[in-house]
C-alpha cells in the first residue's frame, strides 16, 4: 500500500498550511468574519503536557476514565488530569514514540508505539499492566469494552487484544487498495460487536468473539482514473445516535445504517475524512471543503450550513450545551448554533487545532499543537 500523510499531503492541509494553487499562488486560510458573541467562552484550565506537536498531523486524542482524562505527546509522556480541576494525578514516560491516541476505561489506558507496540496502563496509577507486539503501525484510538481492545492498523488490519493480558483474541484483514489516506477511522466496539470502516470504501460489523464479518456494506464508491481521484477512504469515525449507525465517507457519502439489521436508511453525498457530532436530532459534519453541516438525522435533509471556515482546516465538531464547536490550523475555536449554524463565539488558543475534541459534562477538552491541553466552558 503506497501511504500517504493523510489529506495533508494530497489536498487540503497542505494548500492551508503552505501550499501553493497551480498557478503559483499561495492559497491562505480564509479571512476571519466580525462575528457578535453571544455566549462567552471561559478557560477552566490548561496545562502543558509535554513536547509540542509543530505542524505535524496527529490523531492524539486524548481518553476519559472515570474523573480523569488522560493524554500522550508525541515522545511518550503520558499524563493523567482531573476532569474538573486539571490537577495532575500521574505522569510516565514511556520512552518510545507514541503514534495513537488514548483508548480509556475507568481501569485501563491503552496507547500504541510507531514500533508496533500496544501498551496497556492502568488508568489509576500509571504503572504498565502489559505490552505486546502487534507487528505494525497504528495510528487510530484504541476502543475497549470491558473484555477487550479493539486497534486498527495503518494498513487496515482490525486486531483485537484481551484487555487483561493482551493476548490476541483474533484479527481481520482487507484487500487495501494502492492509495488511501494516511490514518484510520477508529472502530466502534459494542458489547457484542466492532463496527469499522475500511479505506476500500466498505463499513463492516465483527463479531467480537470470533472476528467473523456479520455484515458489510460498501458506503463510497471509486470515481475518477487516478489513484489519487479514486480515493474511497472511510476515516472519519462513525457514530452511533438514537440506535442508528451514521458513516462519514471521502468522495463518498454520509450513510445511516440500522446496525441491528444492517438496513442502509439513506446516503447523501458528503465527502469527509473527518468524525460526526450528534444532537437534537441533527447530525454535524465537518466537509473536506472546510464547511461545517448540520443535517437532519431522520430524513437527511441539509438544516444549515456554514461556509466561512474555508481553507481553515476545520477539525471533526463537537458538541457543547448547544453549539457546535470546530478548531481550526490557527489555533481558533468557532461555536456555531446547532439550530441554525450562525457563530454565537470564538475562542483563541496558543497553537493550532488539529486532532479530536472531547466533550465531558459541560466542559470542553483541546489538545492544540503546542502541547497544551485546556478545558473550556461556555455560557
Amino acid at each position: 500500500m503506497l501511504d500517504f500523510k493523510k489529506i495533508i499531503a494530497l489536498s487540503v492541509v497542505a494548500m492551508a498550511l503552505a501550499g501553493c494553487s497551480s498557478d503559483g499562488a499561495e492559497i491562505e486560510p480564509s479571512a476571519l468574519v466580525s462575528i457578535v458573541s453571544e455566549k462567552s467562552v471561559t478557560k477552566v484550565w490548561s496545562q502543558n503536557i509535554g513536547s509540542n506537536f509543530g505542524d505535524k498531523y496527529h490523531q492524539l486524542t486524548p481518553g476519559v476514565a472515570a474523573s480523569s482524562i488522560i493524554v500522550t505527546d508525541v515522545e511518550g509522556k503520558v499524563s493523567s488530569y482531573d476532569l474538573q480541576t486539571g490537577k495532575k494525578q500521574w505522569s510516565v514516560d514511556l520512552d518510545t514514540a507514541i503514534s495513537s491516541g488514548v483508548g480509556a476505561n475507568k481501569d485501563v489506558a491503552i496507547v500504541a508505539t510507531y514500533t508496533g507496540d500496544v501498551i496497556a496502563l492502568s488508568a489509576t496509577t500509571g504503572a504498565i499492566n502489559w505490552q505486546v507486539s502487534v507487528g505494525g503501525e497504528v495510528v487510530s484510538q484504541a476502543q475497549l469494552n470491558d473484555k477487550l481492545t479493539v486497534l486498527q492498523m495503518v494498513n487496515g488490519d482490525i486486531i483485537a487484544l484481551d484487555l487483561l493480558s493482551g493476548e490476541q483474541l483474533w484479527a481481520y484483514s482487507s484487500n487495501q487498495p494502492k492509495l488511501t489516506l494516511r490514518g484510520n477511522s477508529s472502530p466502534l466496539v459494542a458489547l457484542d460487536a466492532t463496527l469499522a470502516g475500511l479505506d476500500n470504501g466498505k463499513f463492516i460489523a465483527l463479531d467480537n468473539v470470533s472476528g467473523n464479518v456479520l455484515w458489510e456494506h460498501r458506503v463510497n464508491i471509486a470515481k475518477g482514473k487516478s489513484d489519487i481521484e479514486r480515493l474511497t477512504d472511510v476515516d472519519g469515525k462513525p457514530i452511533l445516535y438514537k440506535n442508528v449507525l451514521y458513516v462519514p465517507g471521502y468522495r463518498g457519502n454520509l450513510t445511516a445504517i440500522n446496525p441491528f439489521n444492517a438496513q442502509v436508511l439513506w446516503r447523501k453525498e458528503y465527502s469527509s475524512y473527518r468524525g460526526l457530532a450528534a444532537a437534537n436530532d441533527s447530525i454535524f459534519l465537518s466537509s473536506d471543503q472546510d464547511i461545517v453541516h448540520g443535517i437532519s438525522a431522520q430524513s437527511a435533509a441539509e438544516l444549515w450550513r456554514q461556509d466561512l471556515l474555508l481553507n481553515r482546516t476545520i477539525t471533526t465538531p463537537a458538541t457543547l450545551s448547544n453549539q457546535v464547536v470546530v478548531g481550526d490550523v490557527q489555533g481558533y475555536l468557532h461555536f456555531l448554533s446547532q439550530e441554525d449554524g450562525r457563530f454565537v463565539a470564538r475562542y483563541k488558543l496558543g497553537g493550532a487545532l488539529v486532532g479530536d475534541m472531547l466533550v465531558k459534562g459541560d466542559l470542553l477538552y483541546v489538545l492544540s499543537n503546542n502541547g497544551r491541553l485546556t478545558a473550556l466552558s461556555i455560557k
